[in-house]
């Protein structure tokens, strides 16, 4: 990731240590500079984080998406894109679940 990159970030379960499918978007942010850190979470689990600028928006889940995003090439298998962190995904299917986050009408 890069200064300018943006990110959408997805939750599978409600948290960490629980089993709870959430399986949402849950945050839309930009990475803002270039500085990469270490946070501490827990006294084992220390990932390495970046700054960046949050975007005021709702969470949506990721079911009623996922037959028009193109980063899913198996809808009955759609979390598989997801076992590996970070990765990119094309523009329009960003501006697909960025415009849905932001402007949320209800469908």
């Amino acid at each position: 990731m890069n200064k300018g990159d943006w990110i959408i970030y997805y939750s599978p379960k409600v948290n960490i240590k629980e089993g709870t499918p959430y399986q949402k978007f849950t945050a839309l942010g930009k990475v803002v500079d270039r500085h990469i850190f270490q946070f501490n979470m827990a006294n084992d689990f220390q990932p390495f984080r970046r700054h960046i600028h949050f975007i005021h928006c709702t969470e949506i889940p990721i079911r009623p998406l996922i037959p028009y995003l193109s980063f899913i090439k198996d809808e009955k298998r759609w979390g598989y894109s997801f076992r590996f962190g970070h990765f990119e995904i094309s523009e329009k299917d960003f501006k697909l679940i960025a415009q849905k986050m932001v402007d949320v009408k209800g469908d």
